[in-house]
């Protein structure tokens, strides 16, 4: 049974950080690209970033704005994303998500998901 579980999330102030982690078992980890998704409060899920299987290449949404950075550690089954400069408006339920096949923005073409982890910043 695959399973992706996030942690990290919390409270932050504006100008904060946050380390977000994503913990995959029971799949073979390296065959995966991997993602992170978002969603506010009545607001539609978009795509966050995005890492290949062998973490060499990465992709971020524009709003990200060198501000996030996605990596991996094969080793540990794991995906990470750290977030500086947080802003209010990164307010929301950041998920990840796995699939062997190709990176996409959307979740719905990943495989796998996870339920996500609430950050909420305040001004």
């Amino acid at each position: 049974q695959v399973q992706l579980v996030e942690s990290g999330g919390g409270l932050a102030q504006a100008g904060g950080s946050l380390r977000l982690s994503c913990a995959a078992s029971g799949l073979t980890f390296s065959n995966y690209a991997m993602a992170w998704f978002r969603q506010a409060p009545g607001k539609e899920r978009e795509f966050v970033a995005a890492i290949t299987r062998k973490g060499d290449r990465t992709y971020y949404a524009d709003f990200v704005k060198g501000r996030f950075t996605i990596s991996r550690d094969n080793a540990k089954n794991s995906v990470y994303l750290q977030m500086n400069s947080l802003e209010p408006e990164d307010t929301a339920v950041y998920s990840c998500a796995a699939d062997s096949r190709q990176i996409a923005r959307t979740m719905e073409t990943y495989a796998y998901r996870g339920q996500g982890t609430q950050v909420t910043v305040s001004s």
